[in-house]
């Protein structure tokens, strides 16, 4: 299977920041992508640096005064603040007016939602790499290949088209479905994050060639909390093409996967031309998150049953932040996930 990772990723290294009043480590380090990247290689997948697609494929997706914000913010903010610490929101914008500020204080406000999306040197090409990363599976999809696997962090799903948030920057599954949806037709998006992909809903809720199905723990007990509801179908166009399945706390591998065979069933339903998998290790019974029990047998389950619809599938990474089974759990779901589609 092609598997995609840029370099680039690593040059996002987050640092502490003020969670709850407490100084908090991210988890969202590098250390993440070195564990899936040492599993694919130990299975024998073939990994490619991706090709620079340019800013083409994000505006697609994204606003271009976003992206601007996003690759200008770093040096913008030293040069204007004398700082170079991360770009961080001194507080977050209403967005209640249409008053957008002009200074980088007051831009880190409108566009970033949190001290959780920081920014600083090496941010952007970080999240630009994957993107590219994103871009590079989706187009070996368009291509003929059956599947790929995208290796991408910072993640996106929480990225909406002009705000950041929850460690995500470019929504890497939107810009690899907005391709396949550009060039092959109708495209589902599968999100098994432990947390509700809010910006991907957001970025397609009024599309009707996208279907958006998540699983996800309860949004009144996880983030993004504002979103993730089941009462939430779509609008407009897109009205009856957004499923959210969210679940009880504490919910293991039996009851998990009862609810992805409502999510397939859908999304057989839908009979698109391929499958956009926002694939997150974050319902591990073992994450820090403590949400979802899943095991790491389960995610093999999960795969299974993925693979089974036999769809062109770009899988994009999201989160995972059990470090040292992130390995295993990939492991885990591409066997099954493969062996279903090859055995």
């Amino acid at each position: 299977m092609l598997v995609t990772y840029s370099q680039a990723q690593a040059l996002h290294v987050p640092r502490p920041y003020v969670l709850r009043g407490v100084m908090t480590q991210p988890r969202e380090i590098p250390a993440r992508a070195e564990q899936l990247l040492d599993a694919v290689r130990a299975a024998g997948h073939d990994i490619r640096s991706p090709q620079d697609f340019g800013r083409g494929p994000l505006l697609g997706v994204h606003t271009e005064d976003y992206v601007s914000f996003l690759e200008a913010a770093a040096a913008r903010w030293q040069a204007e603040e004398g700082d170079t610490g991360p770009v961080m929101p001194v507080t977050a914008a209403l967005r209640r007016t249409a008053s957008r500020p002009s200074s980088a204080r007051g831009l880190a406000g409108w566009y970033l939602a949190s001290a959780s999306v920081g920014i600083e040197a090496g941010t952007w090409e970080a999240m630009a790499g994957a993107a590219n990363c994103a871009m590079e599976a989706a187009e070996a999809v368009r291509t003929g290949a059956g599947e790929a696997y995208a290796i991408c962090r910072p993640p996106g799903h929480h990225a909406y088209a002009d705000l950041a948030g929850g460690y995500c920057y470019l929504n890497n599954a939107a810009i690899a479905a907005q391709h396949l949806a550009g060039t092959m037709g109708r495209v589902a998006v599968l999100d098994v994050d432990v947390h509700h992909g809010n910006g991907t809903q957001d970025i397609f809720y009024a599309r009707s060639d996208v279907l958006f199905v998540s699983l996800h723990a309860d949004p009144d007990l996880a983030y993004p909390f504002y979103a993730g509801r089941a009462e939430e179908c779509g609008e407009g166009a897109g009205l009856g093409c957004n499923l959210n399945l969210p679940l009880p706390a504490g919910v293991g591998d039996g009851p998990y996967l009862q609810e992805l065979d409502r999510g397939l069933a859908a999304i057989q339903a839908f009979n698109p031309a391929a499958l956009v998998v926002s694939l997150g290790f974050d319902a591990f019974e073992g994450d820090s998150s403590r949400l979802l029990a899943v095991t790491t047998p389960g995610f093999a389950q999960i795969g299974d049953r993925i693979g089974a619809l036999r769809l062109p599938t770009v899988l994009v990474q999201e989160g995972g932040y059990a470090v040292d089974h992130l390995a295993a759990n990939l492991t885990s779901f591409l066997t099954g996930f493969l062996a279903c589609r090859h055995g």
